[in-house]
């Protein structure tokens, strides 16, 4: 990449599931030197875009290159070249997003001390959250990593073991969540802010799923696990769980729930009682 304000061309090095923040305004280039395939997701914020929902790019070179566009006229003025040597520059390369490369074409190397500064890998981070047989949660935010800060967003990677659940939770905070589905499959229920259902489906590997603000959201994981990773639009992300024994409801006192539920007190005793022996992250019954 090219950093806004950069000097200097930084190359840093990938590996699966490395996170890496690349802020408005930044030149980057990819390139796959392994021979394995290289999936890369582009995450983010777009609602300040010029189509809002899409991101906003242009290539530099290539078909549709924007130095393609100028005329040769011009070209040739701001570069100080002759004709042909503008149709070189501006016509030679006809790839337009990906191309392929000999492979006896040497590229920069990747940079260490960028790599360690740039890159984060959430796939090893320990998670704030672990469950036996169930799975973990991590989110990733500028206190792990700093550099993501300048793109204004956070990341939260969740694990489900086969058949296990995430229970629903919902952001203290206005922000909207965008969770891709990377392995695995299972199923996602959200209910809005009114108490009904808008979406209980099946999902599986290379599904992406909205939630709107103040949206609650359940993952369960199918037979083989469920991975996904979110983006949600802030740096602080908060979200309160519906169940668990750190859920809203063992905050609140014995009387409001039964007064909230319409329940009598035995009841009322078994419902915390249960919430005092679960999790977030519910392993499958047995």
């Amino acid at each position: 990449m090219v950093l806004p304000d950069g000097k200097e061309e930084v190359v840093v090095k990938l590996k699966e599931g490395d996170v890496i923040a690349v802020p408005v305004g930044a030149v980057s280039w990819w390139f796959n030197d392994g021979d394995t395939d290289l999936i890369i997701v582009f995450l983010g914020e777009t609602s300040k875009a010029l189509i809002p929902g899409k991101f906003t790019y242009f290539f530099l070179t290539g078909a549709i290159g924007v130095i393609g566009g100028f005329s040769t006229d011009l070209t040739s003025k701001i570069y100080g070249l002759e004709k042909d040597e503008v149709e070189k520059l501006t016509r030679s390369q006809t790839g337009v997003l990906i191309i392929k490369l000999d492979k006896t074409q040497p590229m920069p190397e990747p940079q260490l001390n960028n790599t360690k500064k740039l890159v984060y890998n959430i796939d090893g981070a320990e998670p704030e959250n672990a469950v036996e047989k169930a799975g973990l949660v991590k989110t990733l935010t500028e206190k792990d990593f700093g550099f993501i800060e300048d793109v204004g967003l956070s990341l939260i990677r969740v694990k489900l073991e086969p058949n296990a659940i995430k229970a629903p939770s919902y952001p203290v905070s206005p922000t909207v969540e965008l969770i891709y589905i990377a392995r695995g499959s299972g199923k996602i229920e959200i209910v809005d802010f009114n108490g009904k259902s808008v979406l209980s489906t099946r999902v599986e590997a290379g599904d992406l799923v909205v939630v709107p603000q103040f949206f609650v959201v359940a993952e369960i994981a199918g037979e083989e696990g469920l991975e996904s990773y979110s983006i949600v639009t802030t740096t602080k992300p908060l979200f309160q769980d519906l169940a668990g024994k750190a859920s809203i409801w063992s905050i609140f006192s014995s009387t409001l729930q039964q007064v909230a539920l319409n329940v009598d007190s035995d009841f009322q005793k078994l419902f915390i009682s249960k919430i005092e022996e679960s999790t977030n992250l519910i392993p499958p019954s047995t």
